[in-house]
């Protein structure tokens, strides 16, 4: 167990079945999806939200606690990230995402990048080394569609195109399918990436409204369905587990 403290720590609950270790570089983030969860949990105020900020002295804290962490018996990959995106627009500026890499691979952790940024993060593939992972969230294949639930982020087109980037250069892939905001292009996702996707994970739709129209236990049989069809590694989120 990791001492208290650091800016690497262990996601517990729903984060907690992304990856075992964790680190997030910006507090807030850009890219306002309308179903992100993050202001509530940090309570922070929505604009401060939006127009994100590195953390402060982030990467000296890294420095300074990845060894601990270490020390510890931490083991396996590190997120980036879950509070925030480690390819926002606002990493452009300060690259503090290609700069936590080196140092997390200096102390031979292997991090997981988990993003909607697009090319922004294919960017960083060249320092990507064996165990590291790419990974990004699909909710939907419609660019319009994306534009009113995720305005920010990058087109879905180019997240798709970005795994098969890393996948090209032997970089292990998944896709977070969640949230499911359309049931059925869950499964169209489904369909177009699973020759360049080496595992799903598949989710529910929570802290939104639009959660309620939907038929969980259909839908939960219906991705489980296709997921074997296509002969896809899966994993069901225990949120969406409970409907089966």
């Amino acid at each position: 167990m990791l001492r208290k403290g650091l800016v690497i720590y262990e996601p517990k609950g729903r984060a907690g079945e992304y990856a075992p270790l964790a680190i997030n570089l910006y507090r807030g983030c850009g890219h306002r999806c309308i179903y992100c969860y993050v202001l509530r949990v940090l309570r922070m105020n929505p604009e401060d939200f939006k127009n994100a900020a590195p953390r402060p002295d982030i990467l000296k804290k890294m420095q300074r606690d990845i060894p601990k962490a270490a020390a510890d018996g931490a083991k396996g990959n590190v997120l980036l990230c879950f509070t925030c995106d480690p390819y926002q627009p606002i990493n452009d500026i300060h690259q503090l995402t290609r700069q936590a890499i080196f140092i997390l691979h200096s102390h031979d952790f292997n991090v997981t990048i988990l993003t909607k940024g697009g090319f922004r993060a294919t960017e960083d593939f060249d320092l990507l080394w064996p165990g590291d992972e790419f990974a990004t969230t699909l909710t939907f294949l419609d660019g319009q569609k994306s534009l009113k639930w995720e305005p920010f982020a990058a087109h879905p087109q180019e997240r798709i195109a970005s795994l098969v980037i890393a996948h090209s250069l032997g970089i292990k892939t998944w896709v977070s399918l969640e949230p499911v905001i359309e049931p059925t292009t869950t499964l169209e996702i489904i369909k177009e990436t699973h020759t360049f996707v080496d595992l799903f994970k598949v989710g529910t739709l929570n802290n939104h409204p639009h959660a309620r129209t939907i038929d969980w236990k259909k839908f939960v049989n219906d991705v489980v369905a296709t997921l074997e069809h296509y002969g896809c590694k899966y994993y069901i989120k225990k949120d969406l587990r409970r409907f089966s």
